[in-house]
């Protein structure tokens, strides 16, 4: 029907002005939008979990490194100094790790074998106790003695060949209790503060001295291993004799009879028997110690 005061023509014009208005407004949904109103994997024809991700949306998975710091693993580190011929290693090592698991860690810094090293905090480090358990704390000091395998080679050939020449020797001769030189000292029977013995059972070295034994003069003599400094001290009454370890050539010992629980025992520190300084009334426990500390576990390689 005609309004009244707008011509028919006039009419059709306005309509058809508005509806073209309107379709001009609408704009047609982007490639965009229709994928984000796709269910997940079902992007048109390729069918695609990834269709309709914009790249920029999303990155791969980042892999989780970490630093090795105790707030990562959960363990807490203690800060070392690690002694080795003049060389200083600072290490980062931890707490409730074994003596053990330390040497090792030496082996790689220094090549040292762990049956070749002889580590020490307050004495002979104990391989089966952990950092914590010995009171490491930060900036302690750890010292290590040994000598490479090839040091080893060089100087365990000559020592191997004095060993056999004592032996040799020994099986020839009568128990060394016997002879004269030796009975001379026994004869005066066992120091009063001789150190208590416990047959049939190996110790480590205590922390304190060796004392209570005679050396070959009857004398008093105590013996003090130094390991820091990988020296022997035997000391008497009269004086101090301070021996790098690595100039002991050999070690030799034998059970006194009727005393079984005490050893006579000798270093050699020169290479004919007249260099032998002998220690009467070693107490039985320690002697295996005693050679494993001035000769060195690789004595058996």
């Amino acid at each position: 029907a005609a309004l009244p005061g707008v011509p028919r023509g006039g009419l059709y014009t306005i309509i058809m002005a508005a509806a073209a208005a309107a379709a001009d407004g609408a704009e047609e949904p982007s490639m965009e939008a229709e994928a984000q109103q796709l269910p997940l994997g079902c992007g048109g024809g390729g069918g695609s979990p990834a269709a309709g991700r914009s790249p920029e949306s999303e990155e791969p998975p980042r892999a989780s490194v970490s630093n090795g710091g105790d707030a990562e693993s959960g363990r807490e580190l203690v800060e070392l100094k690690v002694i080795w011929n003049k060389n200083k290693y600072d290490v980062k090592f931890f707490l409730d790790s074994t003596g053990a698991e330390l040497k090792q860690k030496i082996h790689s810094l220094t090549g040292l074998p762990p049956a070749m090293q002889k580590v020490m905090f307050k004495g002979l480090l104990p391989e089966e106790k952990t950092l914590r358990e010995i009171k490491v704390t930060n900036g302690a000091k750890i010292m290590v003695v040994g000598s490479t395998i090839n040091d080893v080679l060089a100087v365990n050939t000559p020592k191997e060949a004095a060993q056999q020449e004592v032996k040799a020797e020994e099986n020839k001769k009568e128990p060394l209790c016997r002879q004269k030189q030796h009975r001379k000292v026994l004869d005066k029977g066992k120091p009063d503060d001789v150190m208590p013995s416990v047959k049939g059972v190996q110790e480590r070295l205590p922390t304190v001295p060796l004392s209570g034994m005679y050396n070959k003069s009857g004398g008093k003599v105590r013996l003090t291993f130094k390991l820091e400094q990988d020296q022997l001290w035997i000391g008497t009454k009269e004086r101090t004799e301070k021996l790098p370890m690595g100039s002991i050539k050999n070690v030799v010992s034998e059970p006194i009879e009727g005393h079984e629980d005490y050893h006579m025992m000798a270093f050699q520190l020169g290479p004919t028997e007249a260099s032998y300084y002998w220690v009467y009334w070693v107490p039985t426990q320690y002697v295996d110690a005693i050679k494993d500390t001035v000769l060195g576990k690789w004595q058996y390689f």
